[in-house]
């Protein structure tokens, strides 16, 4: 079973960047859209941006678009999210996940697609 590990995350001000790294333990992840998802305090998980397996589909939440950047280095089965001008709304625990089918060409927003979430990372956004 692939084991997820978020990384990256911490404490920036508002318009900073951070870059949030996903690994993988396994080599089989590189057949699977991998989402990325937060959630705030006293918020439901919500979506923010999912690549597809190939990193040829990339689907981002409308709060997050042209600020997020998602991509993925199947060579070192790692996916990235980008955050560039960060606010403090983006302030949340991020997670990722994979898709539970393989080889999905249109990726999926829907949280419920997903499994082998990873422990999460903090992100912190001060005004």
């Amino acid at each position: 079973q692939v084991q997820l590990v978020e990384s990256g995350g911490g404490l920036v001000q508002a318009g900073g960047s951070l870059r949030l790294s996903c690994a993988a333990s396994e080599r089989t992840f590189r057949n699977y859209a991998v989402g990325w998802f937060r959630q705030a305090p006293g918020k439901e998980r919500e979506f923010v941006s999912a690549v597809s397996s190939t990193g040829a589909d990339t689907k981002y939440a409308d709060s997050v678009k042209g600020r997020f950047t998602i991509s993925r280095n199947n060579a070192k089965n790692t996916v990235y999210l980008q955050m560039n001008s960060l606010k403090p709304e983006d302030t949340a625990v991020y997670y990722c996940a994979a898709d539970r089918r393989p080889y999905r060409v249109v990726v999926t927003t829907t949280s419920g697609e997903y499994g082998n979430w990873g422990q999460g990372t903090q992100v912190s956004v001060s005004s």
